[in-house]
């Protein structure tokens, strides 16, 4: 049974330009150049530079008969010429400044192009007798190595593609025939199916390899190696501690991941444009926004010119009242986009300026220590804006700093109790914990409990299962995988 019936409601829904504001305050400076690059080609009405230069308009040459009566509508009741065309006032767009220089123009660093890890190892292949068919199988087992060089594909899954995707008809003898083939390629390691067998392979190159104590501890004791039972490892081939210290230096000099050494060469390394930056001056901090954050752009004088013309006009065709149509949408969303860049300039300017005051001590002298708790509420009530604006400026926003170039959001931190009752920032913790680690003895390392009361002698009172917690973040070991030989 259906049922009508009235009800009001209150409801806060953003407008089309809010949400763009919020996009726009949330691209960092490289992306927010892109979105200024895309709105000048598509409006025309935008131009950059201080002053516009003479631009030819081409005007549209749409004839749907159904709009005229509707903008015509527009025009008479909507749209009056003298809101765009003032002789007294100055639009606030023109007062408008950019205080960037040519000189301070960012210039990319071009980056040398280079083989492949795959084309490395195919050419190496020209150095060996193959068939048709082992070729093909070969190249096959190149392009499935993953980024650190390892083959992680089982040997049936291969066989399954290559009579799938190439109709080649192989078993899984001859597969690992050519797989062995190509673990002798460069660089050694190449090719294996896990870490074993990339170490094992290396120590293969080596002179004495399978009578060396080192090949046999990754052959045979390679669980208790991988965990550090030491002491199992010394019962087990009847050696002394010093043996196996020699032997595991040895292990330690091989490389895990051959495909990485190799790829992190040619790859192009992201380029971090700083959105602010902070300097020390006569003991003040000092904040500026980066310049390419604010472009300067002015309205084509062309449309005002078309608006002069369509005003003194006497007689007002059909075709020029849908011409200024046509500009009317263009200068609205001109000036609406100059307007939305200024609101992005003081949003990101407020929101680091509130940031700095706020570690003002850590900015000032680079520890860590000083950093205070800090959360989105904080800074989004000391400027009056919304939480979800404030995230939007820290998770995508760098700042140079004296010490370095860092991501907004990692200023901001949970708080927690000292001993004396003050809030203490999670970052100082962590900070004093991986001192305390770093600190200790590696024969006899901390346990999460011994690391409970170094902390708690510290001033830091903290349960064990937040200390596991904090080391986990720190991606530091359990204190029997932090052990070392002496």
């Amino acid at each position: 049974m259906l049922d009508q019936k009235l009800q009001l409601k209150l409801s806060q829904k953003l407008s089309p330009q809010q949400i763009q504001l919020m996009k726009m305050i949330q691209l960092p400076t490289v992306a927010f150049e892109q979105r200024v690059q895309q709105e000048i080609e598509e409006n025309p009405a935008l131009e950059p530079g201080k002053e516009s230069d003479e631009e030819e308009f081409k005007q549209s040459d749409t004839d749907e008969q159904e709009d005229e009566q509707r903008e015509d509508e527009v025009i008479e009741t909507e749209f009056d010429v003298d809101d765009y065309l003032s002789d007294d006032d100055i639009p606030s767009y023109r007062t408008q400044s950019s205080n960037q220089s040519p000189d301070d123009d960012e210039k990319s660093i071009p980056y040398a192009s280079g083989k492949s890890f795959a084309q490395y190892l195919n050419e190496q292949l020209g150095t060996y007798r193959l068939d048709e068919k082992q070729s093909e199988v070969a190249e096959f087992i190149i392009g499935s190595l993953d980024e650190s060089g390892y083959m992680r594909r089982p040997i049936p899954d291969i066989v399954d593609d290559l009579a799938f995707t190439r109709n080649l008809m192989v078993s899984e003898d001859e597969v690992l025939q050519v797989l062995e083939l190509v673990q002798r390629l460069d660089p050694p390691g190449v090719a294996a199916r896990d870490l074993q067998e990339c170490l094992k392979i290396q120590l293969d190159r080596k002179e004495d390899h399978r009578s060396s104590l080192a090949y046999k501890i990754i052959d045979r004791g390679f669980k208790e190696f991988s965990k550090k039972h030491y002491e199992k490892l010394c019962d087990r081939f009847d050696i002394t501690e010093q043996q196996l210290k020699e032997a595991i230096e040895l292990i330690e000099h091989l490389n895990p991941k051959p495909g990485a050494s190799f790829d992190s060469d040619l790859q192009s390394v992201e380029q971090v444009i700083p959105d602010f930056t902070i300097t020390i001056k006569n003991g003040e901090l000092e904040l500026q926004l980066n310049s390419r954050n604010a472009p300067s752009l002015h309205i084509s004088k062309d449309y005002n010119e078309m608006l002069k013309g369509y005003k003194e006009s006497k007689n007002q065709t059909r075709d020029q009242k849908k011409a200024v149509y046509f500009i009317k949408q263009k200068l609205d969303s001109a000036k609406w986009f100059i307007d939305a860049i200024k609101q992005r300039q003081n949003t990101l300017y407020m929101t680091m300026k509130t940031i700095m005051e706020k570690q003002r001590e850590y900015f000032l002298t680079g520890d860590e220590r000083n950093l205070k708790p800090m959360i989105l509420k904080d800074v989004a009530e000391e400027i009056d804006l919304d939480i979800s604006t404030v995230s939007r400026v820290a998770n995508s926003k760098y700042v140079d700093t004296p010490y370095g170039t860092m991501l907004i959001k990692e200023f901001f931190s949970e708080s927690m109790k000292n001993e004396k009752g003050e809030d203490v920032s999670t970052r100082e913790i962590k900070k004093i914990l991986h001192e305390i680690i770093d600190n200790e003895d590696k024969k006899d390392p901390y346990t999460d409990a011994a690391l409970v009361k170094e902390l708690k002698a510290k001033g830091y009172p903290i349960a064990r299962r937040t200390v596991a917690k904090y080391r986990e973040q720190l991606d530091l070991p359990v204190a029997r995988l932090r052990k070392e030989l002496s």
